[in-house]
């Protein structure tokens, strides 16, 4: 078998890879880049003054309000299928880049949670703050850090 093609314009032969190895290798220098957008993405979008431990406390108080607008029909239809479709990846278990690889497969979890916030930007929005802040079950402090999160203020 034939490891080198010759090409009509080109004097030395060129390697001819195997299809699969060539879409495996494209595969996955386009997750890389992906991956890279999103990082330099979450280091634009993320909230500077906001600690973790506060975030983690309101999470339930904003799966109840995106259950709420996702369950409305009055909600814009994109609204309900980017909620959706976040959904879907928050549950799914497949990983963008896989676990086992040292460094960056436990850093695309960073990628999920600023597809969060950019998703929760969007429901703000399209339904506005006012509507967020109707179907908000929690408590006021808890939409403030949610606005000082997704970028509003929380008394809007």
């Amino acid at each position: 078998m034939d490891v080198a093609v010759r090409h009509p314009f080109v004097t030395s032969p060129v390697p001819q890879w195997p299809m699969d190895l060539r879409i495996l290798l494209g595969i996955a220098l386009g997750l890389a880049v992906v991956w890279a957008a999103f990082i330099l993405l979450s280091s634009f979008l993320r909230p500077k003054d906001v600690p973790i431990g506060e975030v983690v406390r309101v999470v339930p108080d904003v799966v109840r309000m995106l259950r709420a607008i996702g369950g409305d029909h009055a909600s814009p239809l994109d609204v309900r299928l980017a909620l959706v479709g976040l959904l879907v990846w928050l549950v799914s278990p497949i990983d963008l880049i896989p676990e086992l690889i040292p460094v960056l497969g436990p850093m695309d979890d960073a990628v999920v949670a600023v597809v969060a916030v950019v998703a929760l930007r969007y429901v703000r929005r399209r339904v506005g703050v006012a509507g967020m802040r109707a179907r908000w079950r929690g408590t006021g402090d808890g939409f403030a850090l949610l606005g000082r999160v997704v970028g509003f203020a929380g008394s809007e």
